[in-house]
């Protein structure tokens, strides 16, 4: 599995994810990615998402790639982490695995059609846990999205790690990825 690629035609992405991701957590990097990220979008033909409206998923992961080709991979990373706190998330977590385990309600929420994927968490100690990610999206953006999600339901004192520990990996052919996460 490659990812940037659709696990099928029919996918699509509702609106308000681009719209957040382009908008919000891009701008709180730059105007110039926040702009770069609307001319990736525009050359695929999504022009003023609306946040209502559906798209195609591979339309937006084509958009994507160009976006995550201009920023380095801490970026990207840093991109992922963003999403939990300017999305709107459809379940109000208080604790971290609770808050790892509504990334997949997020995504399932804001995807539909097909075969989209999946984000599994499995609580594996009293601080640890694995998030096991099957989507099209980059390796660097899920481990930026699952720090962030730890994060926003961590206790202040709490150091969030993560930590790509799976035996095969999306870059690499993989039909998924698995991440550790401490906190």
């Amino acid at each position: 599995m490659t990812p940037y690629e659709a696990f099928d035609d029919e996918t699509e992405v509702r609106g308000q994810v681009v719209r957040t991701i382009v908008t919000e957590a891009m701008g709180k990097f730059s105007d110039e990615y926040r702009d770069r990220a609307m001319d990736a979008l525009a050359d695929e033909g999504i022009v003023d998402p609306g946040p209502d409206e559906w798209y195609p998923q591979q339309a937006w992961l084509n958009a994507f790639e160009v976006i995550s080709d201009d920023l380095e991979t801490h970026v990207l990373d840093r991109l992922g982490q963003q999403i939990p706190s300017v999305a709107d998330w459809p379940t109000d977590p208080e604790t971290v695995p609770e808050g790892l385990k509504s990334i997949d309600d997020a995504y399932q929420q804001n995807h539909r059609n097909g075969g989209i994927g999946y984000y599994r968490f499995k609580q594996t100690g009293d601080q640890v846990g694995t998030v096991t990610c099957r989507n099209p999206y980059p390796c660097p953006f899920d481990r930026g999205l699952i720090r962030g999600a730890a994060q926003e339901y961590a206790p202040v004192d709490s150091f969030v790690f993560v930590e790509e520990t799976g035996t095969e990996c999306r870059r690499n052919g993989g039909d998924e990825c698995e991440f550790t996460v401490y906190w």
